[in-house]
């Protein structure tokens, strides 16, 4: 329904047949076969006169295939069209946020001033209404646009983008604005607020860098080519350079392997800032919300370019490629990122050379799955699931049929943990021979994986289940047949120990490692094989984020109890973006604010809480997040120990005492761990209030080390439903519906495979299964809130001498 909703002119059941995606879906039936008489929405209206129509006759128009053809009049039930469907899902939607708004967020009513049923009551009776008359409008008139129907057009947005979880989370933004007083909305500042939202030439946010004749140097290739080994070699050789990474764990590799050849490197991430000693710092390794704007330097690498087109940390790759001040910058990424950079450098007035790279080592999928047997396991292998219950069910699964050790890698798990599991997996001289994995392998680990293995295709992302995008499978294919690991490249008399280089010969023969990809399950094989055949379409847009000081000028347009969240909602509704960009979602910085809503603090806090690295659907992230707002409103009470939301007594606790045994403990480890990490990065941004950032650092590393011990115990049971059903049928049903026509060319993505099951699905159930489900799309990192030269300034200034005091 959604493609139906994104192309106008397209009904829900004909855009399957004219779709160019890959995907095959044996559960649906063609429905262009069975059901033209619901086909309706599949014209394409044209402007004519129509008052000279005979009464329900219905107006002439265009058909998609350009023959004209008579409407239902004007009026008429359009209840089976596209937008009747939607109009279903919007009423039904209406209910949940009835229950939800009395539930699970009313601490976010009461931010927005709704604290008594009896004031919710006749306003959700009165949003109700206004909905419906939204949808009628849009079903009997036709007025789908902006200007004709704006709530219509931001719900049928807001869906497109986040299938119900959106439309739920767009529903309770419009009722809670619904509630606000005019004086909150005023006309007289409209203007003032679209002149702020006007991000059209966001190039020009950085006018320093732009003064620069910069020379960019794309490096695009297949996992493992080489490109970011080239590309880190140049940064050897410069006099002062920058590093940028998407994850803590390739910042901390490259700052180690500078200073190991006597490179004086500095290492700056969200939670930690390391300063040798001396103070001549010429190389920096951050993560890539840290990257410095206003510092000169000769050459800098940004690692991952192709992460600018997340919806979620996007900005964060835009802002260091738009606004590092490098007289040479290295862009590491796929190819599909071509088409992008040569538009953005041809805006900018830079120059840009492309390197292109062909992968060092074959990479091959496999022309049969395991049929679900693990005795067929071969010694490194690595099995990718998506859900953090179902890798620990995997783990046992196979120790008790292998009777060998498996190491494991998730999203959640502390960056050091992962580090340390991926050395056992390495280990050639232990027995641990398997990884059980989430797609967090794609990226920041070195790992001697001979064989992919995906368990499944199809993923949570915490809006909605779908299948694996094409780019999503080839990153963690291509972990296969890489073989450059520390223990090999020190036997090799190699100083280099970065993932990112060439890889070397298989130890066993002459010939370059070959990595081979298979699946689990029979039915997932197709997916796979034709995944990593198939031509990947380049990148549209480049992710941005409003800077804190539009943020911070856009709030002094409202009254101070106007909630915040409201006005960073404002702005973005508002946002005028040009086609080279997109706008990223606010999902976590609206949570956050509504959390903190309650307690006094500067704009200028607000704005720097609000990019904290919380994930609020851990357990108790919410009480953390309220009691670290407490201190800084009353500018007090920041000390670690006496912080009740932080289960300190855990360290003390054995991880068999646990109410719920090894694997509760592991939980709450990690959930103690999310905290101390949320709680650094406050550290380095509010050293005068959070004061424990010693003990902070001391007991995350206690946290690690219980939650070694408890994945190297690793005795817990977890449920293994089996969610695929007769896969032999399947197999046979997807492969009859492609010789038969029904195939790659024609059959729509799994965004409308996955409606027919998810249409009705309560946002507490989505919201849940998020929570289960570990995915590392955008791995959680250092955030850092998108500002401009100036506030930089002043935040690496406090953070340079918070870290120099903690030293």
């Amino acid at each position: 329904m959604r493609r139906a909703l994104r192309k106008p002119g397209k009904c829900t059941l004909c855009v399957p047949k004219s779709s160019n995606s890959i995907w095959s879906s044996p559960s649906i039936q063609p429905p262009w076969q069975a059901r033209a008489s619901l086909h309706t929405s599949a014209i394409r209206y044209r402007a004519k006169d129509t008052q000279n129509e005979p009464k329900g006759v219905g107006r002439r128009v265009r058909s998609s295939r350009g023959d004209e053809i008579r409407a239902p009049p004007l009026g008429e039930n359009r209840s089976n069209t596209a937008y009747g469907l939607f109009a279903e899902v919007v009423w039904e939607q209406c209910k949940v946020l009835k229950r939800t708004i009395y539930t699970r967020d009313v601490n976010r009513a009461a931010a927005w001033g709704l604290r008594k049923r009896a004031d919710l009551d006749p306003l959700l009776k009165s949003f109700t209404i206004t909905v419906q008359h939204a949808t009628n409008k849009a079903l009997r008139q036709l007025l789908i646009s902006k200007e004709e129907n704006p709530l219509f057009y931001h719900l049928r947005q807001a869906f497109i983008r986040g299938h119900i979880a959106g439309l739920h989370a767009e529903l309770t933004y419009r009722f809670l604005t619904s509630t606000l007083k005019k004086e909150h909305s005023s006309r007289d500042t409209t203007d003032l607020q679209q002149k702020l939202a006007d991000f059209s030439h966001p190039i020009e946010w950085y006018p320093g860098t732009r003064a620069l004749q910069r020379t960019i140097h794309l490096h695009v290739g297949p996992t493992n080519s080489g490109k970011t080994y080239h590309a880190l070699k140049r940064l050897e050789e410069a006099k002062s350079g920058i590093y940028a990474g998407p994850l803590r764990l390739l910042a901390h590799e490259v700052y180690t392997r500078f200073n190991a050849k006597g490179k004086a490197c500095a290492l700056i991430t969200g939670e930690e800032f390391r300063i040798p000693q001396g103070g001549d710092v010429q190389m920096r390794s951050c993560t890539v919300e840290m990257v410095p704007l206003n510092i000169d330097v000769e050459v800098a690498v940004i690692d991952e370019i192709q992460m600018m087109g997340d919806y979620s940390r996007g900005w964060a790759w835009t802002q260091a490629f738009l606004g590092v001040k490098a007289k040479e910058v290295h862009l590491c990424g796929e190819s599909r990122t071509v088409q992008i950079i040569k538009k953005l450098c041809a805006t900018m007035g830079d120059k840009l050379v492309i390197h292109n790279y062909e992968r060092l080592g074959p990479l091959q999928p496999e022309t049969v799955s395991l049929k679900d047997d693990l005795n067929k396991l071969r010694k490194g292998d690595a099995i990718i699931l998506f859900s953090r219950v179902q890798i620990h069910s995997m783990k046992r699964r196979i120790e008790k049929h292998t009777g060998k050790r498996c190491a494991v890698v998730y999203g959640s798990l502390p960056p050091e943990t992962r580090a340390q599991q991926a050395n056992l997996f390495n280990d050639p001289n232990n027995d641990y021979d398997y990884l059980v994995a989430s797609n967090a392998v794609g990226m920041g680990l070195n790992l001697s994986i001979k064989r992919i293995i995906f368990e499944s295709v199809s993923k949570h992302d915490g809006l909605l289940h779908r299948r694996l995008e094409i780019p999503e499978i080839n990153q963690i294919a291509g972990r296969a047949g890489r073989f450059k690991t520390l223990r090999q490249a020190v036997q090799h008399g190699s100083t280099d120990v970065s993932n990112t280089g060439p890889p070397l010969k298989s130890l066993e023969s002459n010939e370059p490692n070959v990595g081979y990809v298979t699946t689990l399950h029979p039915g997932d094989l197709h997916v796979i094989e034709k995944a990593m055949s198939a031509k990947v379409a380049p990148l549209m847009t480049a992710g941005i984020f409003p800077p804190g000081e539009t943020i911070a000028r856009m709030a002094s347009l409202f009254p101070p109890e106007t909630p915040f969240s409201y006005i960073v909602l404002r702005l973005q509704e508002l946002a005028t973006v040009n086609p080279l960009f997109h706008v990223c979602e606010f999902r976590t910085h609206i949570g956050i604010l509504d959390l903190i809503q309650p307690y006094k603090m500067q704009v200028t806090d607000r704005i720097i809480f609000m990019n904290a690295p919380v994930t609020l659907r851990s357990p108790g992230a919410h009480a953390v997040v309220i009691e670290l707002a407490k201190c800084i409103s009353t500018q007090s009470g920041g000390e670690l120990v006496g912080l009740r939301s932080f289960n300190l007594e855990l360290i003390d606790t054995d991880i068999n005492d646990h109410p719920d045994g090894a694997k509760g403990y592991l939980r709450a480890a990690e959930t103690l761990h999310n905290s101390l990490t949320v709680y650094l990065w406050l550290s380095y941004r509010f050293a005068g209030i959070f004061r424990s950032q010693a003990l902070a650092f001391h007991v995350k590393t206690l946290v690690e080390e219980k939650i070694d011990q408890c994945l190297a115990q690793g005795v817990w049971s977890f449920g293994t439903g089996n969610k695929h059903g007769d896969l032999a049928q399947q197999y046979k049903r997807a492969k009859e519906l492609e010789e038969s026509g029904f195939g790659s060319d024609q059959v729509d993505d799994v965004e409308d495979e996955d409606e027919e099951n998810e249409e009705d699905e309560d946002v507490d159930d989505v919201k849940a299964k998020a929570d289960e489900h570990d995915s590392e799309d955008s791995p959680a990192s250092d955030a850092n809130s998108p500002t401009t030269p100036e506030w930089d300034d002043l935040q690496h200034e406090k953070a340079a001498a918070a870290a120099a005091a903690s030293v």
